[in-house]
């Protein structure tokens, strides 16, 4: 298990205490009117553990270098309408069982205010019809199979979930894309139809940024099925032990959280991390310093340190 995985992981440990007791304490939804800027903050010390003890007067949030008052502070629960969307191209194939079982469990996670749909992408990309907290509803969503030689769209898949959030527009509880994959982005290789468009990281972060969503990353190193009639290619083999690592990035500007994995060990408990430590972050929000459409950097920094925060790297200001 690699260092990044150990301190994503360890999370879970501290949170696990506090969310059966956060649950039932779950807050309303933060309604703080369309220009504010909300930001979601995780903390961590130093061993990669939670801190989850903080007041607003512990938290400095930068707009494009100059701090700025903050005009709401919450670190209790907000619900979540989450996308949890599953690779399942070919490289995937001997993980199906794992999976099934790994995001059954985190849809028994899921605190009360809590709404899920489940995604898939490969041959094609589908995401289940509406929001539940049902969780034999969204059970009956996982894949039952996966085709061998199916693609990885990893961009137009995360885009398309982008656009599943349309479903209960004003519902502000907040946007997040958990996603599953053990490869790199197809891209143009992978399967196109007309009424789809093509997706690229960069607009992936650009569209996140703009709606407001946040996206985590569990990257998995996972292979195929051996071909039959003689060794393995090793270029092949190489590329599908390596998921894309432009998921890290975007994890990384919005604001989620990226783990990579070996094998399948530990995708249940990344899972379970995912979600716990979503029910563990502070809420911060501040007006907007300018009103110019543009995209602004943010800074969040924690008083006094040597505790980490994790938060998304910028925002797009609303026009006048």
């Amino acid at each position: 298990m690699n260092v990044h995985l150990k301190r994503f992981l360890s999370c879970v440990v501290l949170s696990a205490c506090v969310c059966g007791a956060a649950v039932a304490a779950q807050q309303p939804t933060f309604r703080g009117g369309s220009d504010a800027v909300r930001v979601f903050v995780t903390v961590t010390d130093k061993d990669g553990r939670l801190v989850t003890k903080l007041s607003k007067e512990n938290f400095e949030v930068k707009d494009d270098g100059k701090p700025q008052p903050i005009t709401y502070f919450e670190n209790s629960p907000q619900p979540v309408r989450l996308i949890v969307m599953l690779d399942v191209s070919g490289s995937m194939e001997g993980n199906l069982a794992l999976l099934r079982g790994s995001a059954g469990q985190l849809f028994l996670r899921m605190a009360a205010e809590d709404v899920a749909r489940v995604g898939t992408f490969g041959r094609e990309i589908t995401i289940s019809p509406t929001f539940t907290r049902d969780s034999a509803m969204l059970r009956a969503a996982l894949p039952s199979r996966i085709d061998p030689d199916a693609p990885t769209p990893l961009w137009r898949a995360i885009d398309q979930a982008m656009d599943a959030f349309k479903e209960g527009e004003g519902d502000d509880r907040r946007k997040v894309i958990l996603v599953l994959s053990d490869g790199r982005d197809s891209g143009a290789t992978g399967p196109m139809s007309f009424n789809k468009r093509p997706a690229s990281q960069a607009e992936v972060i650009d569209r996140a940024r703009r709606d407001d969503v946040m996206i985590y990353g569990i990257g998995m190193r996972s292979r195929g099925r051996q071909q039959m009639g003689g060794p393995p290619d090793l270029r092949t083999m190489v590329l599908q032990d390596q998921p894309d690592p432009g998921l890290a990035r975007v994890s990384e500007e919005t604001g989620g959280g990226y783990a990579e994995i070996r094998g399948g060990e530990d995708l249940g408990y990344a899972f379970e991390g995912v979600l716990d430590e979503l029910h563990t972050q502070y809420l911060l929000a501040f007006a907007p310093a300018k009103r110019d459409g543009k995209v602004h950097d943010i800074a969040v920094r924690v008083i006094p340190g040597p505790a980490k925060p994790r938060a998304r790297k910028s925002y797009r200001a609303p026009k006048a």
